[in-house]
Parts: structure tokens; C-alpha cells; sequence
């Protein structure tokens, strides 16, 4: 498995570093913008993980043994921020399919090795508005249309210029234009897996705090100008609402999530179609326990490949179980119908946030409806100091779409 390293650096990289790191000096050496006292802040967080995957239809099982280090300085001073941010993910054990070096002999780890520039980003900060500009990391809402994708090693950042705007009680205003995505396949990405998705993004997001909740409508106009990627075919605009909200009942607490959002073709897709997302999700939470249960569709038009609800910029890990079965969307859609138990301990002996939880998704098709399968999940975390340890399990068993797969993870984070 090999790693370009004299790629790690692209024009767009070089712009949006240089860019923050002579903010950077401008604070430092006092600067009208930097009149008051300059505060730096070192970022550093690693991640060590062992994955293994068995899959049917493939020969061997993939065993992956990985290492992502980030690194970087932030300065503040006064309402202005400039932050440089670099990742290092390194293949120590590489019996794997990273999505870029064949041969698919075994299955997928989306975790290729990778030296890149993740964020370098200069921000503005005051108690109306919050102004961003540069790399940087963006997740809106639950991370459902527009996420950070954190699980995986590389994660996707967005070269971009945002605004939040919460100048009026109750009211929070959010607007993104980004004109590239830097996604988790690293500088060998090529093909439909690039390193980056150039195009125009606009992502806007408007919300009210009622006493039900957060009532919040929100717009997503993805137009990629790659043509490498699905020739287009990811490229669309969708149009929604969600309410979120949580309410106390006797001892316990509930919290809910109701969304409903309507995408079509955008600007070159060569597809016409028009799909429906829809979901409904609660939890309740009683002396540690957690009970929760959802639905949640992404709607099919009429069939064809790439016709159904897409989110190709979401953190998918969070949603329809962890087996990754269902990040492209199928022709026909995908209804999930999920449940959850968890209990926590927020301390246990030297422990602190100890965590057991199980879910189980039913998925089946939304158009022409039929079974696709079932998947059940595990999961056993808690924090040591700065050090976060987890145990994760997931069982795909396949009935009419994809096959029978399993994971398994051990995982170590830690952060300053």
C-alpha cells in the first residue's frame, strides 16, 4: 500500500496555509487586528485502531491496524482566530482494501494512508456573529446532510467561508459557500474516490427556538464539478425542515427529532428525479438508561441507479447502522426502522463516562418494498483522563441486498 507523500501539499493547500499562517504572524507581532494579548493554543489529538472486517464474496478477511495523529496552533486575540491544523495517518498493520490501491481482494477500511493539510482557517468571533473562512471542519445539526465524518481516520474538511449569525433572541442564522470538499481518501484519491471535490456548495440553515424545541428549515445545493465522481450525478438540491427538542417527563428525560426534506436534480445531473427523506426519532432517559427508537426513509423516484436520496457530504457512520451498507443509497431507497438500549456510568472506579449500548436496524426498500436486511451494533466506551477507550461490534446479516458482513474495532483516543 503506498503513499504519495510529494502530493500532500496542493495549490489549495499552500493558498489556505499561507493564508492562516501569516495571520498567524500578524498576531504575533502585533498587529492592529492584534492589539490585545495574543493567546496560543496548541492542538494535538491521536487515534490508534485496529479494525477487522469479514465479508462474504471476499477470500480474506481485512485486518487494519491504523494511527492518525493531528497537529496544529491556534492563536486568538481579541475576536480574531487564525488556526493551522495538519493529519498523519499511518497503515501499521495493512491487510486491507484502502479504496485506492488493488487488488479488492479483501474488504474495505476507508482509511488510506495520508499526510495532508486538515484545517487552516481564520475566524472572527463576536457575541452577534461568527465569520470563518478557509479550511475547516463543518457539521450541521445531527451531521445527517453536511458532516465532519470523524470516525474515519482522514475525515472531510471544506474550503469554504461561513457565517453565524445569532444577532436576534432565539434565532440563529447559519450560511456556508464552499467551493471544495476534502474528503477522507487523502492525497492518493483518484477517480470516484478524489482527494478533493471542487464545485459550488451553499449551505444555509435558519433556526427558532420555540417551547417545543428548535424549529429549523435548511437548504443544500451541492453542485460538484468533477466529473470523475458519478459523472455529475451527485449533484442536487434539497429543500427541508426539523424540530428537535426534549422535554421532561416525572424522573426522566425525552428528547425527540422530527425531519422531513424533498431533493432533486441540480445543475448538471444528467438524472430527473425528485426523492423524500423522512425521520422520526425519540429517546428516553431514566436513571442511566437509555431507550430509543426511530424511522427513518430515504426516499426512491422510479427506480434508476442514483435517483434516490443522496447525502454524499453527511458523516454516514452515524446513520443506518455501522456495517456501511448503505452510504450510496440504493435505486430503491432505503427505510431503516432502528432501536436502542444503553446504560452509562459517568464515573466508575478510575472510569469517567462509561458507556454500554446495543441498536438493531430493519432495512428494507422504499420502493417496491421488500426486505433488504438486519444489522445489530455494540458498543462499550469510557474516558480515562484524556484518553478515550471503545469496543465496537457490528453484524450485518443480508436477506436481498449486499452480503453478510461483520466488524469489529478496538479504538484509543487522545487529545489535549
Amino acid at each position: 500500500m503506498a503513499l504519495s507523500l510529494g502530493r500532500g501539499l496542493d495549490g489549495a493547500d499552500l493558498i489556505a496555509m499561507r493564508l492562516a499562517i501569516v495571520t498567524l504572524v500578524g498576531l504575533a507581532a502585533g498587529t492592529p487586528a492584534a492589539a490585545q494579548t495574543i493567546v496560543l493554543k496548541p492542538l494535538i489529538d491521536a487515534r490508534l485502531r485496529y479494525e477487522q472486517v469479514d465479508q462474504d464474496g471476499l477470500a480474506a478477511q481485512a485486518d487494519a491496524a491504523t494511527a492518525r495523529v493531528r497537529a496544529g496552533i491556534e492563536a486568538n486575540s481579541g475576536h480574531w482566530a487564525a488556526l493551522v491544523e495538519g493529519q498523519g495517518t499511518l497503515a501499521l498493520v495493512d491487510d486491507y482494501f484502502d479504496g485506492l490501491h488493488p487488488p479488492a481482494i479483501r474488504p474495505l477500511v476507508a482509511d488510506p494512508q495520508n499526510v495532508a493539510l486538515y484545517r487552516a482557517q481564520i475566524q472572527y468571533r463576536s457575541r452577534p456573529l461568527t465569520l470563518t473562512t478557509g479550511r475547516q471542519r463543518i457539521a450541521l445539526d445531527d451531521e445527517r446532510f453536511v458532516g465532519a465524518v470523524n470516525f474515519r481516520q482522514n475525515g472531510q474538511t471544506f474550503d469554504a467561508v461561513r457565517a453565524e449569525v445569532t444577532a436576534i433572541s432565539g434565532i440563529k442564522l447559519d450560511a456556508t459557500y464552499a467551493w471544495s470538499h476534502r474528503t477522507l481518501w487523502g492525497v492518493d484519491g483518484t477517480g470516484v474516490r478524489q482527494q478533493a471535490v471542487s464545485g459550488d456548495f451553499v449551505f444555509g440553515n435558519a433556526g427558532y427556538s420555540t417551547p417545543l424545541g428548535t424549529i429549523s428549515a435548511f437548504a443544500y445545493l451541492v453542485d460538484e464539478d468533477e466529473a470523475a465522481v458519478f459523472g455529475f450525478r451527485m449533484s442536487s438540491q434539497t429543500y427541508g425542515a426539523r424540530l428537535v427538542g426534549t422535554k421532561p417527563v416525572d424522573k426522566a428525560g425525552l428528547a425527540y427529532q422530527l425531519s422531513y426534506a424533498r431533493q432533486s436534480d441540480y445543475h448538471r445531473n444528467p438524472n430527473a428525479y425528485a426523492a423524500s427523506y423522512y425521520l422520526a426519532d425519540v429517546t428516553l432517559e431514566l436513571s442511566g438508561f437509555k431507550l430509543g427508537g426511530g424511522y427513518e426513509v430515504l426516499g426512491a423516484d422510479e427506480g434508476a441507479a442514483l435517483t434516490s436520496f443522496q447525502i454524499p457530504l453527511a458523516t454516514g457512520f452515524k446513520f443506518q447502522g455501522w456495517a456501511d451498507k448503505f452510504l450510496t443509497t440504493p435505486p430503491d431507497g432505503v427505510r431503516d426502522l432502528y432501536g436502542s438500549l444503553g446504560y452509562g456510568w459517568k464515573k466508575l472506579g478510575p472510569l469517567d463516562a462509561v458507556t454500554l449500548q446495543a441498536a438493531y436496524h430493519r432495512f428494507e426498500s422504499d420502493r417496491a418494498v421488500r426486505h433488504y436486511g438486519n444489522e445489530i451494533n455494540l458498543l462499550a466506551s469510557a474516558r480515562l483522563k484524556r484518553t478515550t477507550l471503545s469496543v465496537r461490534y457490528a453484524g450485518y446479516d443480508a436477506d436481498t441486498f449486499a452480503t453478510d458482513t461483520s466488524k469489529f474495532w478496538l479504538q484509543m483516543d487522545w487529545t489535549i
